[in-house]
């Protein structure tokens, strides 16, 4: 018999039988898996999902739960808040927001149809309150809906697109909306007929003639051999938790230590490239340390070691943090005036690194040179206030002098503060959900979704939260209708 492998589909000739069969199988149980089983199962096909854990959740499940909305006039919390969001405008910034790793299909498919996709959701269960929580937040720690989640209206976004918020999260008390997000898919997959397989773990795709056509599992320390006839859909998350594509794929993120994920080893990406598929942008990644909470942090100036700023700090916190990385040395500081300064969240490991009643005195407990970070603050705060940030852009209000002594300077160290992650590349897929190879066409019965794919959120500088369940809900279901959509004929089923 041949080797069963990530790295290469089992040949269906050596399989031995076939323990179980179905039209579609979906492996992963997250948001993107469930919104595949979801809309395969509404049109008609036989689906048996597949989920390593006992459960469901994947990385979908210990987000926020909220999710990147906008474009055709803008959705019902945005309008009854006053934004208009016109669907070029939509459009234009998540083609920014992917940077020089947009999708512009994806983008502009997305953009036409997400209040669809919205309507779709709450169609599925998914609550919404309906308000607009104003200032700048990681996610709300109440029930609101509406919040402004990315760059929209810092430089140079706000220069191309016209801002609106567009993050909306689950009507749910507190942090961690993911979780009920899920919960609420997870049912509806149950409630349509999705044959749900736990503790089931892939370890092969099946191919005949160069299509996949099935699955080989782990289930109760035994292989067994699935058949699909219709096709296979991916949706096992990204490779945070795996160290060795880490060093391979994306080294920089050696530089920090708190991964996001469950058991985000790259299962699905290594699959896929066995079978031929594309991977893609495999360097990019996200990556914050919670420096906005408490929020008047926002308002703070960083630098680096050398006593510079390096970004507008008005722009989304997870674009700061991945600018940081960028940076010289092992750290970067925030500098704060008591008008702004609160002790730090304990979970951001962050310290004070110095403190003075000027800023030439932080500069020398910091030991920078001398004329380094005091003509940083010189200079910025001058043109703040006149309302200016000549080098940088920064917007009123989070643009505001920093000159109520004394003075403090943040360490945000990357080896010890908090700096979570989760990896953005992946397998290569059109706006259907067809995982594709290096000449552009795709694997025969094999589709994929969500942090396994490199999709709308493809760029680490530019993400903005709700991209990605944005990303795996909508091109989970893509997925789903394209292969449901398949043709079997008489000899497939015989």
């Amino acid at each position: 018999m041949a080797e069963m492998s990530l790295h290469k589909p089992f040949p269906a000739a050596d399989v031995p039988r076939w323990d179980h069969e179905t039209d579609v199988a979906v492996v992963g149980f997250g948001a993107a898996g469930a919104c595949a089983a979801i809309e395969a199962r509404s049109a008609g096909a036989e689906v048996l999902l597949f989920e390593r854990n006992s459960g469901s959740g994947g990385a979908s499940a210990l987000s926020g739960g909220e999710i990147y909305i906008g474009g055709s006039g803008g959705t019902d919390a945005q309008r009854s808040a006053g934004f208009e969001d016109a669907t070029e405008d939509f459009a234009r910034y998540l083609k920014m927001a992917g940077g020089p790793c947009a999708d512009e299909a994806k983008c502009d498919l997305y953009a036409r149809e997400s209040l669809a996709h919205y309507e779709w959701l709450k169609a599925q269960g998914v609550p919404y309150r309906g308000n607009f929580l104003p200032g700048k937040h990681i996610e709300p720690v109440d029930d609101s809906t509406l919040i402004w989640s990315g760059s929209e209206a810092a430089a140079p976004f706000r220069d191309h697109a016209k801002p609106a918020p567009r993050g909306h999260v689950i009507q749910h008390m507190g942090w961690g909306g993911g979780r009920p997000l899920v919960d609420i898919l997870e049912a509806r997959a149950r409630d349509a007929g999705v044959r749900v397989m736990t503790d089931a773990r892939v370890v092969a795709l099946i191919e005949d003639g160069g299509h996949i056509i099935g699955l080989i599992a782990r289930i109760d320390n035994a292989s067994r051999f699935i058949r699909a006839h219709q096709g296979v859909v991916l949706a096992t998350g990204g490779f945070a938790m795996n160290p060795d594509m880490l060093r391979r794929y994306a080294p920089l993120t050696s530089k920090i230590h708190d991964p996001i994920g469950e058991k985000d080893d790259g299962t699905g990406i290594l699959l896929g490239m066995g079978a031929g598929g594309d991977a893609i942008h495999m360097d990019q990644f996200f990556t914050t340390c919670p420096w906005t909470m408490p929020e008047s942090h926002a308002y703070g100036v960083f630098v680096n070691e050398q006593g510079q700023r390096f970004i507008n700090e008005d722009c989304y916190h997870g674009r700061v943090s991945r600018t940081m990385l960028d940076q010289p040395g092992s750290k970067v500081f925030l500098l704060l005036d008591m008008a702004h300064f609160v002790q730090p969240l304990e979970i951001a490991r962050i310290a004070i690194a110095a403190t003075g009643e000027t800023w030439e005195e932080v500069e020398a407990e910091l030991e920078m040179p001398t004329g380094t970070l005091a003509a940083t603050m010189a200079f910025y705060n001058r043109h703040a206030h006149e309302g200016r940030d000549p080098l940088f852009d920064k917007q009123a209000p989070i643009l505001t002098p920093l000159d109520q002594g004394p003075f403090v300077a943040l360490e945000l160290n990357f080896d010890s503060s908090y700096f979570s992650f989760f990896t953005l590349g992946g397998l290569r897929t059109d706006v259907d959900g067809r995982v594709l190879d290096r000449a552009g066409a795709s694997v025969p019965g094999l589709y994929a979704a969500g942090r396994c794919t490199s999709g709308l959120p493809a760029w680490g500088h530019g993400y903005s939260s709700g991209l990605s369940l944005a990303d795996c809900t909508f091109f989970g279901r893509q997925a789903g209708r394209t292969v449901a959509a398949v043709t079997i004929t008489a000899a497939e089923l015989a």
